[in-house]
């Protein structure tokens, strides 16, 4: 009985390893890539621009609240706005890793 359970138990095992592992192509279709390109490209310039515009605001609050003996207030405001900043730069390449034509893995 051990002997017969033995045997089924090796036949499963080369079944299962002559059936393979599935190794799935992580590429987008090349119409979806050129689309969230452009997505990603309008988003980074909007985001830049938005981070540039946060700073300024930022500064001119600080430069008036200096005036009035409260400027420490204000740097809280800048982390958030350099923390948005770095959010959006990582963004981008973040998503053009799944995304881009080599399918995520790479130049070589």
């Amino acid at each position: 009985m051990q002997n017969m359970l033995l045997n089924l138990y090796a036949k499963g095992q080369t079944r299962v390893l002559a059936a393979g592992v599935p190794d799935p192509q992580r590429r987008a279709p090349k119409e979806l890539g050129d689309a969230v390109q452009v997505v990603l490209g309008i988003a980074g310039w909007a985001g830049t621009a938005a981070g540039v515009a946060g700073i300024m605001v930022t500064g001119i609050m600080m430069a008036v609240s200096v005036k009035r003996g409260e400027g420490s207030e204000h740097l809280s405001r800048l982390g958030m706005v350099l923390g948005g900043c770095i959010l959006v730069a990582a963004a981008g390449p973040t998503i053009a890793f799944f995304f881009n034509e080599a399918g995520g893995k790479g130049n070589g």
